[in-house]
């Protein structure tokens, strides 16, 4: 993970915009780089564009697709950390999970304990 100052290159990734504008503006008064997309294709087009340090699937994405679309992070870089945000239960691809209700500032807690923690390459 980027190390300039625990600012992190990160995609956040809802299916409903309103929400994900609410979402990002916070992570961004953080100091953190924020890319946003709406929906999988969306998600699946940023990740063949550039790499990230920390994909966030947010809670308005399907089940589905918050189930699916940790393998495609990992897959384009097994690097890259992955938050579930309103997560049923625990996926081997994701590295944290907040569940629903928690505040931004929760949310950037996790961020912060990712990005002091080392990568593990091999899984």
């Amino acid at each position: 993970m980027s190390r300039n100052g625990s600012k992190l290159n990160i995609l956040f990734a809802e299916s409903n915009s309103e929400v994900l504008a609410s979402q990002v503006t916070d992570l961004q008064k953080a100091g953190h780089s924020v890319e946003q997309a709406v929906g999988r294709k969306a998600v699946e087009q940023a990740l063949r564009g550039k790499a990230f340090d920390l994909v966030i699937l947010g809670h308005t994405l399907s089940k589905d697709d918050r189930h699916h679309l940790p393998y495609m992070v990992k897959k384009s870089n097994s690097q890259t950390r992955v938050v579930v945000l309103h997560s049923g239960g625990r996926h081997h691809e994701v590295d944290a999970t907040l569940d629903p209700g928690q505040s931004v500032e929760k949310l950037l807690q996790i961020i912060s304990s990712l990005a002091e923690k080392p990568v593990l390459v091999s899984r």
